[in-house]
């Protein structure tokens, strides 16, 4: 199999400090790791989170791979959360912005996104087939 399983996604802010303050809210954990610049300031923070302690990691824009979209947009990664409507008011209420309403995708499946306050798209869904995996697992 060539894709094994999802590592680290990696989100861009201008102010990784206060994007780091903003997800510890979100989340309700500290980050786990983190690493300053030439600079001194803060470029690199991770976070270990959900069932499998998969990474988000936010990084200095000045690591942006050149060409890279400057506003939102490309692929939507989608975590999954079992209340999506209280999920998406919390995100609104702490300042992110709409990119796509809750939409119900059928049998069950219902998909939502925001751009949170540093340019990032944040996909989260309810997914029952996640649910049906972690179940099996044990």
């Amino acid at each position: 199999m060539i894709l094994r399983g999802f590592t680290t996604i990696s989100f861009w802010a201008d102010d990784v400090a206060a994007a780091v303050a903003w997800y510890t809210e979100l989340l309700g954990i500290e980050a786990y790791y983190l690493r300053d610049g030439p600079d001194g300031r803060l470029a690199y923070a991770e976070f270990r989170i959900g069932d499998s302690e998969d990474e988000l990691g936010i990084i200095d824009r000045s690591y942006q791979p050149p060409g890279a979209a400057s506003g939102p947009g490309g692929a939507v990664m989608h975590w999954h959360v079992d209340d999506l409507d209280a999920t998406v008011q919390r995100l609104l209420a702490m300042g992110a912005t709409e990119y796509q309403p809750i939409t119900p995708r059928g049998e069950g499946f219902v998909t939502a996104a925001v751009v949170d306050p540093f340019g990032n798209v944040l996909g989260v869904m309810y997914n029952p087939h996640y649910l049906e995996v972690l179940a099996a697992r044990g």
